[in-house]
């Protein structure tokens, strides 16, 4: 009996705490004691340790250069978290060995340096010319903004040889506001690149402990995580949980006992995780990824750490937390505490981690006297090639209006579609006769009412092979009901949606997906 209250005490009470008691999916449930029991037990290979240690001594090595070498610039350093260096780059390589082929990141400011440079690849030499004030912004990715709000797109090769293509979205201070965004990309992507395998597309959503907790934001994404019109097939959610937010403590910051209580609404399970365990954390970071793709659900890691500064660098954070500083100021980084448990385990030695932490300094250096600059290449995808073909419109671009029309025959074929109610299906009476009333309209007068010519213009895209996406309050009916994309049977409430076969050989497919109000 001692030896199974420890083995559980060992699995879910010491680095690790898992919430998923309120999952009523039992085979969620099983999948996830089973990892805890199995994953959490098992040691990591050496070479696996030392890819942890690699990504902790950049991580740590990247905020200590740029706090010599740029005194009291403001960048937001991850300082204390960043350990999430390590649990992103396990991320990405676990989801690329379970047939993931892009991630696309959203985060806000703090630690966003970091991750561009030790996740994304943006070389150090770009970083630094933002810091120098030289750099030619690609406003692509964001404009007008200081150097961590904007985005960045990399193509990386995982350990296990695949290759994965990233991208973080632009974000401004608004901290949470690229929730929608990031998952708008996945979604779109999916659609567009992937055929709707959300396999192949994952989306990240890096958070703060005080702003997942107090945004509302967080909550609507959350909330439609599981509509038909918005599935991504789940996104991870990982909070550098730094257990202060500006310079309010947790206590006076939300009600819940956690910062992704959020997570329970849809039943998404949470890691809780010391951030000073970087084995831990890799191994929660890969039990998540795992999950997502098995289940393809929403999934939250709440990593707990520190912040080694103030709300940024000039900002003193004794003014407000006087003790819990004076605590930090001692406390031994992830990278140093990492090295020491390797050293006692005796998987490295001292002599080791000194020399690994002074060539990394050094290759710092060497990049910011702009020496073994080599960026990452990257292969544009077939939207982002289509929107660089685009070209500003000129004077004589409206001297004439383009020709937009399209042919008798796709007409007729597009009309009759949208008007033809199926066999066997009865609408309520009132559809029947303003259907039949536009139809009358039109054979007699050749005339079309503005709901009709609307109509048209999303069947004729669906035949030429187009997409079409519709997605708000009322739109399947439209808010006046004037619309009617989607007839209601007034016998058995089964609807049925205009459909129109593409003339091309891709398979075209409407989106009309309804939603509240408060969502608009």
């Amino acid at each position: 009996m001692e030896k199974i209250v420890a083995h559980v005490q060992k699995v879910y009470a010491a680095s690790v705490g898992l919430e998923f008691t309120y999952i009523n999916d039992f085979a969620k449930l099983e999948w996830l004691q089973k990892e805890m029991e199995t994953t959490m037990n098992k040691p990591l290979a050496v070479e696996q340790k030392k890819r942890i240690l690699q990504k902790l001594n950049q991580g740590v090595m990247f905020e200590k250069f740029l706090h010599t070498k740029y005194i009291g610039q403001k960048r937001f350093s991850l300082e204390g978290g960043e350990t999430t260096i390590a649990a992103l780059d396990a991320i990405i390589n676990t989801a690329a060995d379970n047939a993931v082929q892009e991630v696309v990141i959203g985060m806000a400011h703090r630690g966003r340096l970091n991750v561009l440079a030790n996740i994304l690849g943006k070389t150090y030499e770009q970083i630094f010319s933002e810091f120098e004030g030289s750099a030619i912004p690609d406003t692509t990715m964001g404009s007008g903004d200081v150097k961590y709000h904007p985005g960045f797109r990399a193509q990386v090769q995982t350990p296990g040889g695949k290759d994965v293509n990233l991208q973080l979205t632009p974000n401004p201070s608004h901290l949470e506001v690229v929730d929608p965004v990031v998952v708008g990309f996945a979604r779109s992507k999916a659609d567009v690149i992937y055929g709707s395998d959300y396999d192949k597309i994952l989306p990240i959503l890096i958070h703060g402990d005080a702003a997942i907790a107090g945004q509302g934001v967080v909550y609507e994404v959350a909330q439609m995580s599981k509509l038909k019109g918005y599935y991504t097939g789940g996104t991870i959610h990982y909070v550098i949980n730094n257990q202060i937010g500006f310079t309010t403590d947790f206590e006076d910051a939300r009600s819940s006992d956690y910062c992704t209580s959020v997570a329970a609404i849809v039943q998404a399970p949470v890691f809780h995780v010391n951030g000073d365990d970087a084995e831990a954390v890799v191994k929660v970071a890969e039990i998540a990824t795992r999950y997502r793709q098995e289940f393809n659900s929403d999934i939250y890691i709440d990593m707990v750490c520190y912040r080694r500064h103030g709300h940024n660098e000039g900002d003193d954070p004794k003014f407000t937390q006087p003790k819990l500083y004076e605590a930090i100021d001692k406390h031994a980084n992830p990278r140093e505490v990492y090295s020491k448990q390797l050293i006692a385990n005796g998987d490295m030695d001292a002599a080791m981690a000194t020399e690994l932490e002074k060539a990394f300094w050094s290759e710092l250096q060497e990049r910011l006297d702009e020496v073994k600059q080599h960026p990452l290449p990257y292969s544009r995808q077939k939207p982002e090639q289509a929107w660089l073909e685009l070209r500003k419109s000129n004077p004589d671009d409206f001297h004439k209006s383009p020709d937009t029309a399209i042919s008798q025959e796709q007409f007729d074929k597009v009309f009759k579609a949208i008007m033809a109610i199926p066999e066997g299906f009865k609408p309520l009476k009132k559809v029947e006769k303003l259907l039949g009333d536009k139809q009358k309209l039109f054979e007699e007068q050749q005339l079309l009412d503005w709901a009709s010519g609307e109509l048209m213009a999303y069947g004729s895209l669906l035949n030429e092979g187009h997409d079409v996406r519709l997605s708000g309050q009322d739109v399947k009916r439209g808010t006046f009901s004037h619309r009617h994309a989607v007839l209601r049977s007034e016998e058995n409430d089964q609807s049925t949606a205009v459909s129109v076969k593409s003339t091309t050989n891709k398979a075209s497919s409407a989106f009309i997906t309804p939603c509240s109000a408060s969502s608009l």
